[in-house]
């Protein structure tokens, strides 16, 4: 509840406990054992923050937070705890402005992030690159960038892998070696980033996230509440989403300095989850932003069961501290007691380590900054009731929210021309390139063939009537011979009857001789 340009957090002692407004950006901690009262904490703080014109944004992982966007309830027990807390006169059953997110697009606006916004830096540590895919993911991005090639989905991301790849000898000396076994580790680092719904945080319209930093026409903060029911459940995507908002944050808002309320408040359930198997490179990110965010006027909650669930370094910068029971059964369990103790500022008039293991539901020990930064001691306190309905909102109370809250231009997908569309063109280009040199290739082969065929038939012909003409020629000798011999046969019969003719007339004239001679 805030009053006073404080945040009433609840009592100790029969004291108000305050949370000093200014302070809010030196981020905070709020932790306990399931069922003891985190979320309650978690909604009465987003209540306060909303009322004193701060919007927040906060994961909701169970789906009961969904109620800040309804009245309270009136009952009995209620009753009791708002004359217990002394707030009968300001208490009042009521909604807050709110607004619904969902990147799985289901219970809430879409939540979009583009390729470009979250760059090769924070990609690659979500991924868990080494330096050399890491390199080659800068690479990617040059190219892309030299080349006009728009990365706004993983589907864009994956064509210039693959143009990059296919044209790798190109790109060596402009841009240096591109290995193929680093672009098979960045591929299939991607593939449990989609199948976790990477294709749908990925796109446009993209979020811009000053429209998480509004206030209603009352000039109360805006209450963004990201469904993460689902989302969860799929860490990779989970961390991908809070460091891209964490880093955009950051880089977007400008220095601030020492502010009197924050610009706006992130509450992290579940946070062990953006921890968890994390590897070194993306916890140092993690502790970079959350270390530097504060002086942009944003203050960051992580809400997880235990103190241990968050690495020290960031462990460090959580100011404000709000530690419900915890359950020590195991000796791992009994320590965690003893540092969420050790984390307090001592107060003398219990034991912190005893007084953990003992609170009951709705109550926590606390400790606050106060105006000056100078940390609070430990107070046992009872947490205030919230004003909103305790439970999960119903559907059509989330229906008229989503209705009326001024952000349905993010819930139709835009697929603009990117990367994909101008590489597929490309690709279809370079196939029918292909294809028609394939087809003037075959049309030159079949000239050939064709050339040759005709040099052969000609060759051929030649022959034919070279063999023709010396046939031919055969022939003629032949004939010619054979007349020559018929010739020569004539002329020997002619010669025969010549020598018959003499023969027969000497013959004659021999014996007409000799007759004259025995007749004289």
């Amino acid at each position: 509840m805030y009053r006073d340009g404080k945040i009433y957090i609840g009592l100790a002692d029969g004291q108000e406990v305050n949370i000093a407004l200014n302070m809010c950006n030196r981020h905070g901690l709020i932790a306990g054992a399931s069922g003891t009262g985190k979320t309650i904490t978690m909604k009465v703080l987003a209540e306060s923050f909303s009322d004193a014109g701060v919007p927040v944004f906060l994961c909701d992982v169970k789906g009961d937070v969904s109620g800040l966007a309804a009245p309270g309830v009136q009952s009995e027990s209620m009753e009791k705890r708002i004359d217990k807390f002394g707030i009968r006169n300001q208490f009042t059953y009521k909604a807050y402005p709110t607004c619904f997110w969902d990147i799985y697009q289901e219970a809430g606006h879409p939540v979009r992030a583009t390729i470009s916004d979250m760059g090769p830096e924070l990609l690659s540590r979500i991924l868990d690159l080494t330096p050399a895919q890491e390199g080659v993911l800068n690479i990617v991005f040059r190219i892309a960038d030299d080349k006009g090639l728009m990365l706004y989905d993983l589907k864009d991301l994956r064509a210039v892998i693959n143009y990059v790849a296919e044209h790798k000898n190109d790109f060596v000396t402009s841009y240096g070696s591109v290995s193929t076994q680093s672009v098979g580790a960045i591929i299939r680092a991607l593939l449990p980033l989609e199948n976790q719904g990477g294709d749908l945080f990925f796109g446009e319209p993209a979020l811009d996230i000053f429209d998480w930093i509004r206030t209603d026409c009352n000039g109360k903060g805006m209450i963004n509440i990201l469904h993460s029911v689902k989302l969860v459940q799929n860490p990779t995507l989970y961390a991908s989403f809070l460091l891209w908002m964490m880093a955009e944050l950051f880089e977007r808002l400008p220095e601030a300095g020492d502010l009197e309320k924050p610009k706006l408040v992130f509450f992290f359930d579940e946070a062990h989850m953006l921890f968890a198997d994390a590897p070194k490179v993306l916890v140092q990110k993690i502790e970079q932003v959350v270390k530097l965010i504060r002086s942009k006027g944003v203050g960051i909650y992580f809400v997880t069961q235990s103190p241990s669930d968050i690495p020290d370094s960031v462990l460090a910068q959580l100011s404000n501290r709000v530690q419900h029971a915890l359950r020590a059964y195991t000796p791992a369990e009994q320590k965690a007691v003893r540092v969420a103790a050790q984390s307090f500022r001592a107060n003398p008039a219990f034991q912190t380590e005893k007084v953990i293991m003992e609170l009951g539901v709705g109550h926590a020990l606390t400790s606050f900054l106060d105006e000056k930064g100078v940390p609070g001691m430990v107070q046992q306190t009872a947490i205030i009731c919230p004003q909103s309905l305790m439970g999960p909102a119903n559907d059509s109370i989330r229906a008229a929210v989503t209705a009326s809250d001024g952000m349905a231009k993010y819930d139709e997908a835009i697929d603009r021309w990117s990367a994909y569309e101008v590489l597929t063109d490309l690709a279809a280009e370079e196939e029918q390139k292909a294809k028609l040199e394939a087809e003037r290739a075959a049309l030159e082969k079949e000239r050939a063939e064709f050339e040759k065929m005709k040099e052969k038939e000609a060759f051929l012909a030649q022959k034919q009537k070279e063999k023709e003409e010396e046939a031919a020629k055969r022939r003629k000798a032949k004939e010619e011979e054979a007349a020559q011999k018929k010739k020569d046969k004539a002329a020997e019969r002619r010669q025969a009857q010549i020598e018959r003719t003499l023969i027969s007339t000497g013959a004659s004239i021999l014996k007409r001789g000799l007759m004259k001679t025995l007749f004289k």
